[in-house]
């Protein structure tokens, strides 16, 4: 994985990107809006909205469009290669400090326990991780999950030892007994924790808002495709009823883009929060709001200036466009 942090690439599904390309080829060859999306329950949700007709519904024209490396996405979005992309706020954060014209127009949903740092048996509170090892990848949205998780019970990074492997390998390490304790994301949770070798001491639920998935678009798509953009909102909140009303056919559609079975897919669905119409306006809300996307920007930022991820700083309220929202609920 790169450095852009918050990267959303599970290993257990690079086969899944072939036969979700494939998919792709048959896609119309010409589309209003060309939306990025990568391997994420948030993202890959999209599928359902075009299997079920949601598109088009509500009128919008859109051509989804598999990225098996989810940071060539942020690169096609910035560089005007797409309308729309499916990206985490925190990777948004750069090109707003570079001056690139991008709003965020929806947020897909929050990760609410599908990244969680899991320790052994004889780790029993945060106390005990005092000089342990934790396997985590550095820079990633494993390590900053463990940054918040130790700031919230008084201690800091310097208080353990990071070992830097990647999400597969952090948990191989965890499980063969080689550290004490590993910061990982699904399927690597619940492989852990059926495997009865550790559990959960802290997921992404004990810190709601902070990891939010989103919809950013380009200013020139706005203006000059908000009406299919607007769809699109609206053809989410389709889809999120639909994954709570019928989540076995959700995942089984969802499940294929990844090359995996429907009950392997099920896994993803209760750590992932999708956003409804009510949580959008929350999102996009102020920062008093524990969901707020600008609430949550101090503590991105904060995070990717002292790993020097970026340059400059953000203005995270220029990265928001709150009014294609408005518009989808009036109609």
């Amino acid at each position: 994985m790169s450095k852009a942090f918050l990267s959303r690439l599970s290993s257990c599904v690079v086969a899944g990107a072939l036969a979700a390309s494939t998919l792709l080829v048959a896609a119309p060859a010409q589309a209003e809006v060309k939306v990025g999306v990568s391997d994420w329950p948030g993202w890959v949700a999209w599928y359902v909205a075009e299997q079920k007709g949601f598109f088009k519904k509500h009128g919008a024209d859109v051509k989804l469009v598999w990225f098996a490396n989810y940071t060539d996405s942020i690169s096609a979005l910035s560089a005007g290669q797409l309308d729309a992309n499916s990206q985490t706020w925190s990777d948004t954060m750069g090109p707003l400090a570079k001056g690139l014209p991008l709003k965020t127009i929806l947020v897909n949903d929050n990760s609410a326990g599908n990244d969680a740092l899991v320790a052994g048996p004889k780790i029993k509170n945060f106390a005990d991780l005092k000089g342990k090892t934790i396997a985590l990848e550095e820079f990633s949205v494993s390590h900053f999950v463990l940054v918040n998780a130790l700031a919230k019970h008084g201690m800091k990074v310097s208080d353990v030892k990071i070992v830097n492997l990647s999400a597969g390998d952090a948990a191989a390490a965890f499980m063969s007994g080689r550290v004490d304790a590993a910061v990982l994301w699904n399927p690597w949770i619940h492989q852990v924790e059926v495997s009865g070798k550790g559990k959960a001491l802290f997921t992404s639920k004990d810190l709601p808002g902070l990891i939010p998935d989103l919809l950013v678009a380009q200013d020139k798509a706005i203006q000059t495709k908000r009406k299919d953009l607007v769809g699109m909102i609206q053809a989410w909140f389709d889809t999120v009823a639909f994954i709570q009303n019928k989540p076995d056919e959700a995942a089984a559609i969802m499940s294929k883009v990844v090359n995996l079975k429907p009950d392997e897919y099920k896994v993803f669905l209760p750590g992932t929060r999708f956003f409804d119409a009510k949580l959008n306006q929350e999102a996009m809300g102020p920062a008093t709001k524990p969901l707020s996307l600008l609430g949550v920007a101090p503590t991105v930022v904060r995070f990717l200036t002292d790993n020097k991820l970026i340059e400059g700083t953000p203005d995270a309220a220029k990265g928001l466009d709150a009014s294609l929202l408005a518009e989808a609920l009036k109609k």
